[in-house]
């Protein structure tokens, strides 16, 4: 067996999964992955863990946090909360269920279960939980100590679905891509990355230095929770990589995010209130404290994201292809004019129409260029200009951490200090003085300070934005197909046929690109996703198309 997904609906403290990990371990005909999704997760469970577990271990703040193993043999997904609410946002199919908590809807745990699943719950079962469980399908048998079923349902759902052949070619060395090509050659996948440039990250991704930071919000909104989730994934992968500072340049310094002005201060100590944010995630720091980290006056106060900081996106972009080792064939200096389905596989065409590569899967991670391919051409991705200034060390004062406002800036590194970035609507690639100046403006109101007088120096690149600011994750949509017939959910949009996307990162890339990557590669594999079903939609390249279909019937 390739893979044994196990649910655990009681972890508690983790007795049941420490007990299946050494079993995993002892047996020579053991599955060669083993994923473990664990609902109910104690607050204390991380005391139980092993070492390599507890360094990854996520601050208790709600959502799913994928944990990994045994150099990626094993899974542990994380969900802390009542049973049956995490329940009906687990995506996954499993072969196994620890019923160790129990549950109002047996039908939903029978929407997971794989024919022949296995169940085993505590022998005192509830008669009646018996026999809503008999009803959902789960033909049970006497045991000593336990009580064990069988999956066996009237109505016997599909085997989880079997990958294509795994061959795939992503488009864009950029950090999406690079992404991509990581966590496919990670599950055994052959890969080939296309790039038009010489060398990879020269677009977006070729800025000094990236921020991470999470995301807050009064009503941890959808993209706060995405942001959250993919902050925290973010950086347990860099650390599995490495590390930041240590795999590719940067530094987890900290970032101070102040404050607009007192009303939006007042909002933050609501949200600081409410929320109860573990420090090492994010702490409330009014003026005295969060003025003495800026080095500055700071009136109305800021958050902390102590985990924060910056790095050079070129850099991570290097650290993840050089994980692919041999499974990656690199094609750089090429651009894609045309995109041909042929035979079961995608054929990809230089402008002279000469075939470049061939694969049964692509993944368009190329920003808004994937809207120059004609079955990408709907997608509705504007590219929004940002110029950052680079400023020589000693320009100006410099906090030990990154700062930002309406501007960010960032400690001195190789002697440069950036300042940025501009969020301008028009597609002008140069340097500009007035760019340039609004950067400085915003650093010295900020510092507190006049503005300086710099040469002009910088870089600009283009975000690809989409108009929810969320990322594109997943299957791309055939809006000649959809038009015909009506189409009220997701799953109704036609797609076409191994084609993907990892697009829109808009100013969030770095983050967003561990976990985009492994969601769409847990897409591939037929896996349990890494996001709740329905963060996990929300990323769904059909869903401005569905929005259209929708408003047109």
């Amino acid at each position: 067996m390739a893979r044994c997904v196990i649910l655990d609906t009681g972890f508690g403290a983790g007795q049941q999964f420490l007990a299946t990990l050494a079993a995993w371990r002892a047996d020579p005909r053991r599955a060669r992955r083993l994923h473990y999704i664990a609902l109910a997760v104690a607050p204390d469970a991380v005391a139980a863990m092993p070492a390599e577990l507890r360094e990854q271990w996520p601050p208790a703040l709600p959502g799913l946090h994928r944990l990994s193993l045994e150099g990626g043999d094993v899974t542990l997904d994380l969900m802390s909360g009542q049973p049956d609410a995490c329940l009906a946002q687990v995506e996954a199919r499993v072969d196994a269920v620890y019923l160790a908590a129990p549950l109002r809807s047996a039908t939903a745990l029978a929407r997971l279960a794989l024919p022949g699943a296995t169940l085993a719950a505590p022998a005192a079962l509830e008669p009646a939980r018996r026999a809503a469980l008999s009803a959902a399908g789960f033909a049970f048998a006497a045991g000593q100590g336990t009580a064990r079923a069988v999956f066996a349902s009237r109505q016997p759902r599909p085997a989880r679905p079997a990958p294509t052949e795994r061959r795939a070619i992503v488009i864009g060395a950029g950090v999406a891509g690079a992404a991509a090509c990581e966590r496919l050659a990670a599950r055994g996948w052959q890969v080939t990355l296309v790039e038009r440039h010489a060398l990879p990250a020269q677009e977006a991704s070729g800025n000094l230095a990236g921020i991470f930071m999470p995301l807050l919000s009064r009503d941890d909104n959808p993209a706060t929770r995405l942001g959250r989730a993919a902050y925290l994934f973010a950086l347990r992968h860099w650390q599995r990589l490495g590390g930041v500072g240590g795999a590719f340049t940067g530094a987890r310094c900290g970032v101070l995010q102040l404050a607009r002005d007192p009303a939006h201060a007042g909002l933050q100590r609501q949200i600081a209130a409410a929320a109860g944010y573990p420090p090492e995630y994010a702490r409330w720091l009014e003026r005295d404290e969060a003025g003495a980290l800026l080095g500055a006056p700071a009136p109305d106060g800021g958050w902390l994201f102590g985990q924060g900081g910056w790095a050079r996106p070129s850099t991570v972009c290097q650290a993840m292809l050089d994980a692919c080792g041999a499974r990656l064939e690199r094609i750089f200096s090429t651009g894609v004019r045309e995109l041909e389905r042929r035979g079961g596989e995608w054929l990809l065409r230089d402008a002279g129409g000469a075939v470049i590569a061939r694969a049964p899967t692509v993944v368009l991670a190329n920003g808004c260029g994937a809207t120059a391919l004609a079955q990408a051409a709907g997608l509705p991705l504007l590219p929004v200009r940002g110029q950052v200034t680079h400023l020589a060390e000693g320009s100006l004062p410099q906090p030990p951490l990154v700062v930002c406002r309406e501007a960010y800036m960032t400690p001195a590194f190789d002697a440069t200090v950036c300042v940025g970035a501009t969020y301008d609507a028009d597609a002008d690639p140069g340097l500009r003085a007035a760019s340039q100046r609004e950067n400085l403006e915003k650093i010295a109101d900020i510092l507190a300070l006049p503005v300086l007088d710099a040469p002009l120096a910088g870089r600009t690149g283009f975000r690809c934005v989409a108009p929810d600011r969320l990322p594109l994750v997943g299957a791309l949509p055939d809006a000649g197909a959809a038009a015909a017939g009506r189409r009220e959910r997701l799953r109704d949009v036609p797609r076409w046929p191994g084609l993907y996307g990892l697009l829109g990162y808009a100013s969030r890339g770095l983050i967003w690109a561990p976990l985009a990557a492994e969601l769409l590669a847990a897409q591939l594999d037929g896996e349990p996703l890494p996001l709740e079903a329905k963060l996990a939609a929300a990323l769904d390249p059909a869903r401005f198309l569905l929005k259209e279909l929708r408003r047109r019937s």
